[in-house]
């Protein structure tokens, strides 16, 4: 790893805003994936927790398809992270990691958003952990 990026001043693109809006749709997190149609995507204008829930539930009232809004809210989560990634540079191999890593919608919009492949392991949701402690480890 040479360098990482991590939002720090808010939930937007986290695994924590996913569940939110997961549970907004009566999903569990681990169904968004699999759940989304990119090609119904609907633009997700807000990025903070509380004001896209209200969109989500607007969105909802007004008929639109569960499929649409999840990739709208992927769309929105690689459009959020993409700029991070981008500020470190991209110049070979960018490795996706974490739990919402595993959201196959989300590594779509991510990759989209900077045109290239992402690495995802296996385990990705254990990488963080890993790293801590081999970290903790060498310290000793």
């Amino acid at each position: 790893m040479l360098d990482f990026a991590m939002n720090d001043k808010c939930a937007a693109g986290t695994g924590r805003f996913l569940q939110v809006m997961a549970a907004t749709l009566g999903l569990d997190v681990s169904e968004l994936g699999a759940a989304e149609n990119p090609d119904q995507a609907l633009e997700i204008t807000s990025m903070c927790t509380v004001f896209a829930e209200s969109e989500i539930i607007g969105l909802l009232a007004r008929g639109h398809s569960k499929a649409g809004i999840i990739a709208g809210l992927h769309n929105s989560v690689g459009k959020r992270v993409a700029p991070m990634v981008k500020r470190i540079g991209v110049n070979r191999e960018v490795v996706f990691t974490g739990g919402v890593a595993i959201n196959p919608g989300v590594r779509r919009a991510l990759e989209k958003e900077l045109g290239c492949p992402l690495i995802v392991a296996d385990s990705c949701q254990y990488t963080g952990a890993l790293g801590a402690a081999l970290l903790a480890r060498n310290q000793q």
